[in-house]
């Protein structure tokens, strides 16, 4: 029986990656980000840029940069606002203060769907790439390095 239940546990364990390798944009992300992001940053949200020359208008609106597509949401992972992504959705279970990012509790409606599509997410984009460094360091938040990027799966 001991033998049984470990084995069951390895064969688990070993699919785990596997898993995560299947995740993509089109079958995992997308619906999580249109069922829980889409309201502010769906089709009609500003694009990157245009968020960029009025924050403050558009925050004011309650509407953030546009997410509604795979090359949109690849400038908040990669570039040129490398790590927003991250930095936003986090859970802050790595930081030390624990402070989740300001986004992060607009994943899901209860602390179990948070987790879940949080858990989702970081699949997608890939072991080791769930980094918050930005483009160029700006305050305690230093660059991406090579080495950081190498990491991002982001499997469409």
């Amino acid at each position: 029986m001991k033998f049984k239940v470990l084995g069951i546990l390895a064969c688990a364990t070993m699919a785990l990656p596997a898993l995560a390798a299947d995740v993509t944009y089109r079958a995992d992300v997308q619906p999580i980000l249109k069922a829980q992001c889409d309201e502010c940053h769906g089709a009609e949200a500003p694009t990157l840029k245009e968020f960029d020359l009025a924050k403050e208008k558009y925050t004011k609106e309650k509407s953030g940069p546009r997410l509604s597509t795979y090359e949109t949401l690849l400038q908040l992972i990669a570039y040129p606002d490398s790590g927003a992504f991250m930095r936003r959705l986090d859970d802050g279970s790595g930081n030390a203060d624990k402070k989740p990012g300001n986004m992060y509790k607009h994943l899901g409606e209860t602390d179990e769907q948070r987790a879940a599509n949080l858990k989702v997410l970081k699949a997608w984009v890939g072991e080791g790439g769930w980094n918050p460094n930005r483009w160029m360091a700006r305050g305690d938040v230093p660059a991406i390095t090579k080495e950081q990027l190498d990491k991002l799966k982001l499997k469409y």
